[in-house]
């Protein structure tokens, strides 16, 4: 090959983002709220990947500002709960921080979304706690 031969490149994939309604948000909302609050931090490894992902697409769906810092907590708390050997207390550190933006959002969502994001981050700060323990 000579030096003006084209470089190879693979294929370019566009990655379209879903469209996401209110009843799909509330849904999805419902959904998490349940499952932080039947299961435990110790217990919820596959499920909880399963709900990660639910919410990264949603995430990446949307351009509200304000969702850098749960788009990257939810990338680095899927990659800690892919590792078995992760510890707790990073799991924990990654849960608290991520209640601690979601009561940001909370706070700035008004309407019916306040109130159920604001019981969304305190279930993720006690998830944190009772992991750190």
């Amino acid at each position: 090959m000579d030096s003006t031969s084209a470089t190879p490149q693979p294929p370019v994939t566009h990655e379209v983002p879903m469209a996401v309604t209110d009843q799909q948000n509330t849904a999805l909302l419902d959904d998490t709220l349940t499952f932080l609050s039947a299961s435990t931090p110790t217990n919820a490894g596959p499920q909880g990947r399963v709900e990660l992902e639910r919410w990264t697409a949603v995430l990446a769906s949307t351009d509200r500002a304000g969702l850098a810092k749960i788009k990257q907590g939810l990338q680095q708390l899927d990659e800690l709960l892919s590792d078995a050997k992760s510890p707790a207390h990073d799991i924990a550190e990654v849960l608290a921080t991520l209640g601690a933006e979601t009561a940001k959002v909370a706070e700035d969502a008004g309407g019916e979304y306040s109130a159920p994001l604001t019981n969304l981050s305190k279930l993720l700060i006690r998830a944190g706690s009772s992991l750190s323990r």
